[in-house]
């Protein structure tokens, strides 16, 4: 299975930047004040705890109206996710367009994974995704948003093959949640691995622990009682 940065042009940031240059203004505008939020949360949440901001204060420190806040994130746990919830949202997008290559469906789902991995080519977006999963292992009501979050994720994944693969066997249906579920632990377990990483690991170094977790999937099946 292919990673992220060992496969990546060189000036992916830069083509990123140029894709979004494109855009008409108001739709920049809107992206750069979704990033505001984003950042603006994550760093007053690390210094003052989640509970200890206000979505009035979020706002204000960003200077826009809790109308904006809403168009864009439903709740300050909303927000507080939204760097891996970004890409989960482009694992859907890569899903809804790949076309089977002759393996299995958990291998194309690993290759969705990688594959939104490689858009997520900003060069902050590494340091919200720490910054986020710190803040969620010490706060309950997180927690429970990117469970509620995960469900929808795998629904519509679901769904997307369903259709997409065709799949007529009624026993399909548990295979494929059995396979997103597979899936989701080897990028939950790779997730945590790589947060507590000393220093300021990089994307390669989150694609390099989702190649050793998907790869212990299999192993994990075939594991035999001592």
């Amino acid at each position: 299975m292919a990673t992220t940065d060992a496969h990546q042009a060189p000036d992916a940031h830069g083509a990123a930047e140029a894709r979004a240059e494109r855009l008409p203004l108001r739709e920049r505008k809107k992206l750069r004040t979704r990033q505001a939020l984003i950042d603006t949360a994550l760093e007053l949440f690390t210094e003052r705890g989640f509970d200890g901001v206000t979505l009035d204060e979020l706002c204000d420190a960003v200077e826009v109206s809790k109308r904006t806040f809403f168009r864009n994130f439903t709740s300050k746990e909303d927000v507080a996710m939204a760097p891996t919830q970004d890409l989960w949202a482009a694992f859907l997008s890569d899903l809804e367009t790949r076309e089977p290559a002759g393996g299995t469906v958990l291998e194309m789902l690993q290759a969705s994974v990688f594959a939104a991995l490689d858009r997520m080519t900003d060069e902050g977006w590494a340091r919200r995704v720490r910054l986020s999963r710190r803040l969620a292992a010490e706060t309950p009501s997180m927690d429970a948003h990117g469970l509620h979050f995960c469900d929808r994720t795998a629904r519509s994944a679901t769904e997307t093959l369903r259709n997409g693969l065709r799949l007529e066997d009624p026993r399909d249906e548990l295979r494929l949640r059995l396979a997103l579920d597979f899936l989701v632990a080897a990028f939950r377990y790779a997730l945590e691995t790589w947060v507590s990483l000393p220093g300021a690991p990089d994307r390669s170094a989150f694609a390099a622990e989702l190649g050793t977790a998907f790869a212990a999937i299999p192993e994990a099946l075939t594991l035999k009682e001592s």
